[in-house]
């Protein structure tokens, strides 16, 4: 698939990487040269030099070609404008818009088919808020994601040493069946699709598929505490603090909001009602100390520096704060932070990288969420008449190792499978699999062999 990136920042670099290493025909557009220089000495992708505004780099990219257009750049205008010419350059292109601006948001006949034709908006401050507010609902777990309008919840959770669940084989829980799925666990780098014989280890970061409504009950079956989240510490009144400020606002959370710039303090205490809004650094140790950090069940770090929220977490880990989410954006330190100590990092690029991939996988594709490290990939799918997937036992259907079904969603049942469990053309499917053997995954999901 061709596939053209207009802008070649963080965001733009991260989904050409990800694409060049499923062997897509990817070019990437970027008027600063020195950009363009990182694409070429560290991807294996096509760099032109040049506006994506600019209806003549269009053409030359290819774009009458091209299946998607991703406009990546830090300017929402930029990226609008890029669409539009895209749109009349070739009706029949995907497009995806990252947009920040409320203004343009509350415009939604702006992205319509009849103007832009945009297929999916990426604003991934609102997307961060919703991530936050999930983990809130879940204290014990790492990673909190939503499938089938939230019916279906996958958890991540870091399973302790002393954990009794830690050491045993998945076929040794008893009661759980048809209640809960461990559908992924991650070990150190490595990720692994499980199967009844493997172990849970101490440390292993446990991907849980479960329909919303266990949640509470499977969480106490597995021993992760589950306390209610009263007080908490944001750290930066950006785009993204402010607007998680807003969402705490009205909840029955103790809320404080730190921020250095006077001016943005004075703004947000007139605007908002419960929230203590605080002048100040949020890496200072005394004012933390003053404001009973010890107390607080999260701090969230979202100041527009990744060093100081990577900092201001540590401190408050160490000042005993109960758990920490950091936003980071350089991806390469993503690997890195979970090893020192923090328990959570949100990204708003990754928000980015989900949008595209839903658009160049095969099959009737929902959304899809790679998991921590990017080796795998939640996907949500319907199953097609014309798939191998449906109709027969799931036992026999042939998935490719490294690959298996989480939940199947028939209207409002929900099933978490087993082997016997036979899927039903137009059931939705959450599915997990490692990101070597989506491809084999894909052909599964399509059309049989014998179809035509």
């Amino acid at each position: 698939m061709k596939i053209i990136i207009v802008g070649a920042g963080e965001v733009g670099f991260h989904i050409a990487q990800r694409l060049s290493e499923e062997n897509q025909d990817v070019i990437l557009i970027d008027k600063d040269p020195a950009k363009i220089t990182r694409i070429e000495e560290n991807l294996d992708v096509q760099a032109l030099l040049g506006s994506g505004t600019s209806p003549e780099t269009l053409k030359a990219s290819g774009i009458r070609e091209a299946k998607m257009l991703v406009a990546a750049t830090d300017s929402d205008e930029a990226n609008l404008i890029a669409c539009l010419l895209a749109k009349n350059l070739n009706p029949y292109l995907v497009k995806i818009a990252r947009v920040r601006s409320k203004e343009y948001l509350s415009e939604k006949e702006l992205f319509g088919k009849e103007l832009l034709g945009i297929d999916r908006i990426i604003n991934a401050g609102a997307e961060m808020v919703e991530t936050i507010r999930s983990l809130m609902m879940v204290p014990g777990a790492s990673d909190v994601i939503d499938f089938v309008d939230g019916k279906v919840k996958l958890i991540g959770i870091t399973i302790r040493p002393e954990s009794p669940i830690a050491g045993r084989q998945l076929q040794s829980f008893k009661g759980v069946e048809g209640k809960m799925l461990v559908g992924a666990i991650v070990r150190g780098e490595k990720v692994l699709i499980p199967r009844g014989e493997d172990s849970i280890q101490g440390k292993d970061l446990v991907y849980l598929v479960l329909r919303a409504d266990e949640l509470p009950q499977q969480i106490h079956f597995l021993g992760i505490e589950d306390k209610e989240v009263r007080r908490v510490f944001i750290v930066g009144a950006g785009e993204t603090g402010s607007a998680l400020a807003a969402a705490l606002d009205e909840t029955g959370m103790h809320v404080k909001l730190i921020e250095r710039d006077a001016r943005r303090c004075e703004v947000l205490a007139e605007r908002l009602k419960k929230v203590v809004v605080i002048h100040g650094n949020g890496a200072d140790k005394a004012l933390l100390e003053e404001e009973n950090i010890h107390n607080a069940d999260f701090l969230v770090a979202l100041t527009g520096e990744e060093e100081s929220n990577i900092l201001i977490s540590l401190l408050a880990k160490g000042m005993g704060v109960k758990k920490t989410i950091t936003r980071v954006s350089k991806f390469s330190y993503i690997p890195l932070v979970s090893a020192i100590g923090i328990d959570t990092v949100v990204s708003p690029r990754l928000s980015a990288v989900r949008a595209t991939l839903q658009y160049i996988r095969r099959g009737k594709i929902m959304s899809v969420a790679p998991l921590k490290g990017e080796h795998a990939e939640a996907i949500e799918a319907e199953a097609l008449e014309t798939s191998d997937i449906v109709n027969v036992p799931l036992s026999e259907v042939k998935f490719p190792k490294g690959a298996l079904v989480g939940a199947v969603v028939r209207g409002d049942e929900i099933i978490i499978p087993r082997g016997d469990t036979i899927v039903r053309p137009k059931d939705r499917l959450l599915v997990l699999a490692l990101q070597k053997v989506v491809p084999k995954l894909e052909k599964l999901l399509t059309v049989k062999v014998d179809y035509f």
